[in-house]
């Protein structure tokens, strides 16, 4: 039984004969939660205008802190980078069947646009910026022999949102 256990936990459909003739499902599929789990991460990157119209170098937000053993176990703290994980896979495929403006009216894009305001907020204040794009870009974690693959790249949009009254009348 651990044997059949083990090797049904394999993604190769081979793999998977024992399960067929489990029909009393006896074995587990610890696959439940992540049937196709992930094998790239987003990086999110962005660049700010500021009241001159310069443009920055692109910064990058980490937002993949180095794992430590005992999250093998218990890991919480990644919740935060699982939900932009998710916000991020669901505007890159509105922006695949409709492009950037059909994306840009997701509540998922105004999640991500307010989180990367904060982090310039955060890391530059918003007196000297007066807008910023921002890119989302695949990369295969630790493998380096593929290269970065630049998914998706925002319009500017400008640091201050306007006031709620503004918007109401839009």
């Amino acid at each position: 039984m651990l044997v059949t256990t083990l090797a049904a936990q394999h993604p190769h459909l081979v793999f998977d004969r024992a399960r067929t003739k489990d029909i009393f499902s006896m074995v587990p599929n610890w696959r439940f939660f992540a049937p196709n789990p992930a094998v790239h991460d987003f990086h999110y990157t962005y660049r700010t205008l500021d009241l001159d119209g310069e443009t920055s170098q692109w910064h990058e937000i980490e937002m993949i802190a180095p794992r430590r053993l005992h999250q093998a176990f218990w890991f919480a703290s990644r919740r935060p980078e699982k939900a932009v994980f998710d916000i991020c896979t669901a505007i890159l495929q509105e922006a695949q069947k409709g492009g950037v403006r059909q994306a840009q009216n997701l509540s998922a894009y105004q999640l991500l646009v307010e989180f990367i305001r904060r982090t310039i907020r955060d890391e530059q204040g918003e007196e000297t910026v007066k807008g910023f794009q921002f890119a989302v870009v695949r990369a295969a974690g630790h493998d380096r022999d593929e290269q970065p693959e630049t998914l998706f790249v925002s319009p500017y949009t400008p640091m201050r949102t306007p006031p709620a009254r503004y918007l109401a009348a839009a």
